[in-house]
């Protein structure tokens, strides 16, 4: 095995969606959620359906958990959130890098068929 299973490296997708607010408009809560993901370090992009996040597992969780609490604290009483995670130990994956890579391998292909 390249990686140690102690706290795994994960890639994580997460759509935090609140609900019973007065406004249709999430707009301001999600980015309340990205002020609190700016000051985590961990690397991330937001996306028109959510947020893609990696780092060590237990500090993507505690983002996605800081989130929570800042989106409820802006006065969202409920929060529903979907979340995928994909994580790997066969690889080493360089901190930053484990969405750009899996992204990158796609186009290669994408690439290599128009060459053809």
């Amino acid at each position: 095995m390249a990686q140690k299973t102690d706290d795994l490296y994960a890639v994580a997708d997460f759509c935090l969606v609140p609900m019973g607010t007065a406004e249709p408009s999430v707009a301001e809560y999600v980015a309340e959620c990205a002020r609190v993901l700016d000051k985590t370090g961990l690397k991330h992009k937001m996306h028109g359906y959510g947020t893609n996040i990696e780092g060590p597992w237990s500090a993507v969780m505690q983002a996605i958990h800081d989130c929570h609490a800042a989106v409820h604290a802006k006065g969202a009483p409920r929060i529903a959130t979907d979340i995928r995670i994909g994580t790997r130990v066969d690889k080493e994956i360089e901190p930053g890098t484990g969405n750009e890579g899996k992204v990158k391998r796609v186009e290669d292909i994408l690439a290599r068929d128009q060459k053809a």
